[in-house]
Parts: C-alpha cells; sequence; structure tokens
C-alpha cells in the first residue's frame, strides 16, 4: 500500500486538502497519515488534529508529500527544513499549496520547477527564491514531481496531484474532478448516476 503524508502545522487551512485526503484514503492501495513538528494541531476551522508522526519520527518509506497551507509557515524549525530538503532529495512526489508554497519558494525549492502560488510578489525578499520567470498565474501548476497551488484552489490542486501519482486512469480523474466541481446532479447529467 502506499503512503501519503500530509503535513499540517498549526493553524492550517482545512479546505485545501479536504478532497485529495478523502479521495486517496478510500482508495484500497493508498493510506493517509498526517505529520508534523506538533503532537497536536487546530486547523482555522476549529479541528484538533492529533498527528500520526513528528517531524524525526516518520516512516522511511513514503510515496507523496503534500504541505497544507497555514498561518505558520513563516517558521525557522531546522527539523522542517530537514525533512523537506530529504522528500526532495529523495525524489518523492510533492504537493504544496497556499503558504506552503511561501515556504517552498523561501527555501530555494522552486527555482528548478513551473510553479504558482499566491502571489509572486510575496516572495521579493526571498534571498533563496530567484526564480520568478518561472512563476504561472494559474490556480495550480504541475511540473516534474511538483505540484503547486493558492490558497482558493482545492479541487485544480487535488486533480493536479492526481495525475502527478497516476491515481486512476485520466477519464477517471475527470470524472471525480467534474463531479468535485459542478456537483453531482451535473455529474448525472454528464455521466450517469454512479449508484445505479
Amino acid at each position: 500500500m502506499k503512503k501519503a503524508l500530509f503535513l499540517l502545522l498549526d493553524g492550517f487551512a482545512d479546505w485545501e486538502g479536504s478532497y485529495l485526503s478523502s479521495t486517496l484514503n478510500q482508495s484500497e492501495s493508498w493510506s493517509v497519515n498526517t505529520i508534523s513538528i506538533e503532537e497536536k494541531v487546530v486547523s482555522l476551522g476549529g479541528f484538533t488534529v492529533l498527528i500520526d508522526y513528528i517531524i524525526g519520527d516518520e516512516p522511511k518509506n513514503y510515496d507523496l508529500l503534500i504541505m497544507i497551507g497555514a498561518n505558520s509557515w513563516d517558521n525557522d524549525n531546522h527539523k522542517l527544513l530537514k525533512f523537506v530538503q530529504e522528500t526532495f532529495n529523495k525524489g518523492i512526489p510533492v504537493g504544496a499549496i497556499c503558504g506552503a508554497v511561501d515556504y517552498l519558494a523561501k527555501h530555494g525549492f522552486l527555482n528548478d520547477s513551473r510553479h504558482t502560488g499566491n502571489t509572486v510578489y510575496l516572495w521579493e525578499d526571498y534571498n533563496e527564491y530567484n526564480s520568478k520567470d518561472n512563476f504561472i498565474e494559474e490556480q495550480a501548476v504541475k511540473d516534474g514531481k511538483l505540484v503547486t497551488a493558492n490558497g482558493t484552489a482545492p479541487i485544480e490542486f487535488t486533480e493536479l496531484v492526481l495525475e502527478l501519482i497516476e491515481f486512476a486512469s485520466p477519464n477517471n480523474i475527470e470524472k471525480k474532478i467534474y463531479m468535485y466541481r459542478n456537483g453531482f446532479y451535473k455529474y448525472n447529467d454528464k455521466y450517469g448516476n454512479p449508484f445505479v
């Protein structure tokens, strides 16, 4: 079974990973776990999450890292930076959204990839970010083993991550995303009722 780790910091944005985590967790081929620098985090919506793995005690083998946006990505935790660096070094697919993309920009992880985020202007003072020409003003961008998105793009983010990991056939991913984006009844009109 493949393992997805969702990196959650305190004040994480509930909505940014919900479509993706629920899709992966309902699959017999994937498991979903949380990882953080703290044992417990509270979302922007007030949900308390008890974390599965503290950074430093994570499993050696995992197949996907998802970095969810939060109000607390502007931190200098050495273990966090080392963990993210090791994930990139191992070539493990990474998805980052909203404030997590800011973190990647600040530490130079976006310099070799096309990417997006909330706005490139937030990164003008980041000494390690030198890839402004690779910034694309789109909701989400996939390049190599990296998906980036702004904070208003949970569905687009989900779609590109599912494509990145080849979660299902392109047609089945398209159908799933169509339902998320347009709702059950429009899905029925286009594809038929999945419960009949």
